[in-house]
């Protein structure tokens, strides 16, 4: 199944009311440090810290009677666990989420207290995926894809149709936009929009150094895997692959992938926090660190940022700010 810009505009209406429209914000230091304007979407203001409760509304809301009563399935390593933990108890639906063992405690209490089970498993011996469908079979649940699932991406989208139209409305026109990429939902949906509205614009994506499967794959013109044996400090965006679903939307709507090393997310969270005033996760910081490097050059333009979350360890981001990562 395809995704549209339609089903963008679509997802909006359906999110209205229940997910946070989050601002778009402007900081004078990052356009004197970057040599251009920025238009800060901070995804860290949504419900549950991040953008993931988007598309897991979008999901869910479209569930028959008879599949909510059956209740949901996810596997995540914790925002899109959060996301879909909170969109099932809002609309009165139970849901089991599927976790590592070694999550960010801070997300695995966040996804328990929005009325989840959850069922931790781990990630050198176990399935999360196997696990999941297991779950599904046992309790005719429906399993709801953390990223490729085309209504998960019409619902990601609308934070670059968000972005697009207060730019609009600003009179802004957006020379490109920046967006993390894990599994890539999040780009697919807002390039999608963004390109709708405004064709002109650049749509860049940013990936872990270590995790650059996206980049690689646009490079081969197919999906290419990556496994690299060691973690990132990204943990939200340690995706192997670019989806089944996602990748082609990518492949025709991005411009190009560009990558950031673990040093240079920790560098851009320091500064986040220090001049914005912001918290937000490695994954979540990964557009400003290539921003802040110049690994995507803003001089002489207009940028749009998207910060997609910001549900840090508190110990990992005290060690980020005292300079020990």
């Amino acid at each position: 199944m395809s995704v549209t810009a339609a089903d963008v505009d679509a997802a909006a209406g359906r999110l209205a009311g229940h997910a946070a429209a989050t601002p778009v914000l402007h900081s004078p230091a990052l356009d004197e440090r970057v040599g251009g304007r920025v238009l800060i979407k901070p995804e860290t203001l949504q419900r549950v810290g991040a953008f993931k409760f988007r598309g897991a509304y979008n999901h869910l809301v479209q569930l028959s009677p008879e599949q909510r009563r059956r209740g949901v399935v996810a596997f995540s390593s914790g925002n899109h666990a959060q996301g879909v933990a909170l969109a099932a108890r809002l609309l009165g639906m139970p849901a089991v989420i599927v976790m590592p063992a070694d999550a960010p405690q801070v997300k695995v209490d966040a996804t328990r207290g929005y009325g989840a089970e959850i069922r931790t498993y781990d990630r050198l011996s176990e399935d999360r995926v196997a696990i999941a469908a297991g779950i599904a079979e046992d309790r005719g649940a429906v399993v709801v894809p953390a990223f490729d699932d085309p209504h998960v991406v019409a619902g990601q989208g609308t934070v670059g149709l968000e972005l697009a139209r207060e730019a609009t409305a600003a009179g802004e026109r957006l020379d490109l936009i920046a967006c993390p990429v894990g599994g890539g939902g999040l780009i697919a949906g807002s390039a999608l929009a963004v390109k709708a509205l405004s064709p002109a614009t650049e749509v860049w994506g940013v990936e872990p150094a270590l995790y650059d499967d996206t980049r690689r794959s646009l490079e081969a013109g197919r999906r290419v895997a990556v496994n690299p044996g060691v973690r990132s400090l990204c943990d939200a965006l340690e995706s192997p692959a670019p989806g089944e679903i996602t990748f082609p939307i990518i492949a025709a709507n991005v411009t190009g992938v560009v990558t950031v090393t673990d040093a240079e997310v920790a560098e851009a969270m320091r500064w986040a926090f220090a001049v914005l005033k912001l918290v937000v996760e490695p994954g979540g910081v990964v557009a400003l660190a290539a921003l802040l490097t110049g690994k995507l050059d803003a001089r002489g333009r207009t940028a749009g940022l998207i910060l997609s979350g910001g549900n840090v360890d508190p110990e990992l981001f005290a060690r980020v700010i005292r300079g020990e990562i």
